[in-house]
């Protein structure tokens, strides 16, 4: 079983750049957008061979998430009970074993920096701290259902210094303050009912000493052929599901023309 999540940054442009290329290259079971950012009734005719579920939220021209699957789901629910369930953000699905989500976490801003970036700072900590609530539940009401539990998406966070390049530089910078990194931590301290393992970032796991794989680059400057990225799009699963993980990498694009978006694709291959 292949699954993808990407943050495409407009599905239309991305399309545009090469998407359905990729797409068909790739060929996941399952696969994660974030960042849609179209109204339904003009997406592009690229998902005709798979399932397609969308929230795409109520802000014109931002945020979507979606689901696209081989099988057809027997259950598709979006939000998670919180003030941002209107703006596309969360979506969950159950399949044959598994149930699966996409999240575009928001991201933030620097409490001391001014007043707009302030209140992102709180929206995206108020975000954080329902969100981490709702997978504890949500992994124990999957193993309870006889499911695993998988949601990815792009998270706006690197948990740990190798997850992004310029560490040293951006300690104090969102998506790598103190408090946001402490919070990825306790997310994967969350041990689901019946097990004797806490929920696991797959990737990481498969690639423990790495630095990266970064799966977000500016589109400014060289950081993207200096490979001078963030590790913000994750794969988190139930322990079991995790076990069988054989193959978790970055699908980076080969050069700066050939990007399909800001994000590249984060696969994982489980057994």
């Amino acid at each position: 079983m292949r699954v993808a999540t990407f943050n495409v940054n407009g599905i239309r442009a991305a399309t545009r750049r090469g998407f359905s290329d990729w797409l068909e290259r790739t060929a996941p079971d399952i696969l994660a957008l974030q960042e849609v950012r179209c109204p339904e009734a003009q997406l592009p005719d690229v998902f005709s061979d798979l399932h397609f579920c969308y929230h795409q939220g109520n802000l014109a021209g931002r945020n979507g998430v979606a689901l696209l699957t081989r099988q057809k789901p027997t259950a598709v629910r979006t939000g998670f009970g919180h003030s941002s369930d209107t703006e596309g953000r969360y979506i969950e699905i159950d399949l044959p074993g598994l149930r699966v989500a996409s999240l575009y976490l928001p991201k933030g801003g620097v409490l001391d920096e001014d007043e707009a970036s302030a209140a992102r700072y709180h929206r995206k900590m108020d975000f954080m701290a329902a969100f981490i609530d709702f997978v504890e539940q949500s992994a124990n009401n999957a193993l309870a259902d006889g499911l695993e539990y998988l949601v990815m998406g792009d998270f706006n966070i690197a948990h740990t210094k190798n997850d992004l390049k310029n560490w040293r530089g951006n300690q104090t910078s969102d998506g790598f303050l103190p408090e946001e990194r402490e919070w990825f931590t306790k997310l994967l301290q969350i041990t689901p009912a019946g097990s004797d393992r806490p929920i696991v970032d797959v990737v990481r796991q498969l690639n423990p000493d790495a630095a990266g794989p970064y799966s977000w680059w500016t589109w400014r400057g060289q950081a993207f052929m200096n490979d001078a990225g963030w590790r913000i799009d994750y794969q988190i699963a139930t322990p079991a599901l995790a076990e069988r993980a054989t193959r978790g990498w970055t699908d980076k694009e080969l050069t700066y023309e050939s990007r399909i978006s800001d994000h590249a694709p984060v696969l994982v291959d489980y057994s």
